[in-house]
């Protein structure tokens, strides 16, 4: 692969804050490859359909946030794990999963989402 591990979790980083943040056209130009797999059930496979997915999320969830805790690199894929915030105080933690082509383009994903609960079992963070 020609990206560098250092590269490709900058590109991860970079697709998912500029989509993330209402730009998921952009995302799609600089940082995804000739396909787009995706696994996640709510959004379709290819880039249409994650461009209007986040498109809608942008319209209807202004106010979200998203912070990236930590992002590993591994052969081509990436792992991020993230806290978001949306509307009415709801805290996710997410780990979202990326494959990247051998040109470092993002060629595939997968994510899993949990709600922060109100209380928890020990004294750490999920994040």
């Amino acid at each position: 692969m020609g990206a560098t591990l250092k590269q490709i979790k900058e590109n991860a980083i970079a697709f998912y804050k500029m989509a993330y943040n209402g730009n998921p056209k952009k995302a799609v130009e600089l940082y995804v490859g000739a396909e787009y797999i995706q696994h996640n059930p709510l959004v379709g496979d290819g880039t249409q359909p994650f461009v209007d997915y986040f498109n809608r999320m942008a319209s209807e969830y202004p106010d979200k946030s998203i912070e990236f805790v930590r992002s590993v690199a591994e052969g081509n894929l990436v792992a991020l794990h993230t806290r978001q915030i949306w509307p009415d105080s709801e805290e996710y933690v997410t780990m979202d999963f990326f494959r990247f082509d051998a040109n470092g383009k993002i060629v595939e994903h997968w994510d899993s989402m949990q709600q922060i609960p109100e209380t928890s079992a020990n004294n750490n963070t999920m994040y």
